[in-house]
C-alpha cells in the first residue's frame, strides 16, 4: 500500500510486475503472491489475468461483506452489532437530510415521488418493495454529490438487506412503511428539515424492533 502511495498511483494504473515488487519489497515470490491475494480481497488491487495487476477503483464490497457477517453473527447472540449498524445508518441519514433540502430540484423530487408511488402500489398488493425503498433513500441524498456517502449508504443498505433476510421478511406493515416514506417525502418537499430528520430517525425503529424480537425468540 505504501508503495502505491509513494509512486502516486491512481485507480486503474498498472502495478509493477511481480518480479519488480519482489525485488523492491525484499520478499520471496510466494510471500508476495499471498500478500497480493490479501490486497485483492481488500479491494486495493485487481488482478486481470493476461493483462497484469492494477490499482483497483473504489470498492466497498469487502467492507459490506465484513459488516454483514458481523451483523448476522450477532443475531445468534444478543444482536448488539446488528443494532449498532442500524444506529449508524439512522444517524447518518437523519443527520444529513437537512443539507439536501436546498439542493433538491423539482425534477429530483419527481424521481423521489416515483419511488414512493411504487412502494405504495406494491404495498397495496401485499408485495415487498426493497428495490424501491433503496432507490428512495439513495435519491434523498444524491443532491449532495458526495460519492463516498453514496458508497457508504450502499454498503449499509446491503448489510441491512442481509440482516433483514436473516430475521425474515414479512408482508405485515407494508402500507404503514410506505406511508412513512410518503411523510418523509412531504417534509422534504416542504423543506422542513426538522420534521424530515425526525421522521427518518423514527423510520428505523421498525427494523430495530424486529431484530430484538428475533434475538429474544432464538
Amino acid at each position: 500500500m505504501d508503495l502505491i502511495l509513494d509512486r502516486d498511483l491512481d485507480a486503474g494504473d498498472p502495478m509493477p510486475t511481480e518480479s519488480e515488487l519482489s525485488e523492491v519489497l525484499g520478499v520471496g515470490r510466494n510471500t508476495l503472491r499471498e500478500s497480493l491475494k490479501v490486497l485483492q480481497a481488500l479491494g486495493v488491487i485487481e488482478i486481470r489475468h493476461g493483462f497484469g495487476m492494477f490499482v483497483a477503483p473504489s470498492n466497498f464490497d469487502a467492507l459490506a461483506d465484513g459488516l454483514s457477517f458481523r451483523g448476522r453473527l450477532s443475531l445468534r447472540h444478543e444482536g448488539l452489532e446488528a443494532l449498532q449498524l442500524v444506529d449508524i445508518r439512522q444517524a447518518l441519514e437523519s443527520g444529513l437530510i437537512g443539507g439536501c433540502l436546498d439542493q433538491t430540484t423539482p425534477g429530483h423530487l419527481a424521481r423521489i415521488e416515483e419511488a414512493v408511488v411504487k412502494m405504495e402500489t406494491l404495498a397495496a398488493r401485499g408485495e415487498t418493495f426493497s428495490e424501491a425503498d433503496a432507490e428512495f433513500h439513495r435519491l434523498l441524498f444524491e443532491p449532495l454529490g458526495n460519492e463516498l456517502l453514496m458508497n457508504l449508504m450502499s454498503v449499509f443498505w446491503k448489510v441491512y438487506r442481509k440482516i433483514h433476510l436473516e430475521i425474515g421478511i414479512t408482508t405485515t406493515g407494508l402500507v404503514d412503511t410506505a406511508a412513512q416514506h410518503r411523510a418523509i417525502y412531504d417534509a422534504v418537499v416542504a423543506k422542513d428539515a426538522a420534521t424530515a430528520s425526525t421522521l427518518l430517525s423514527r423510520h428505523f425503529d421498525g427494523i430495530r424492533r424486529s431484530i430484538r424480537e428475533f434475538v429474544d425468540a432464538n
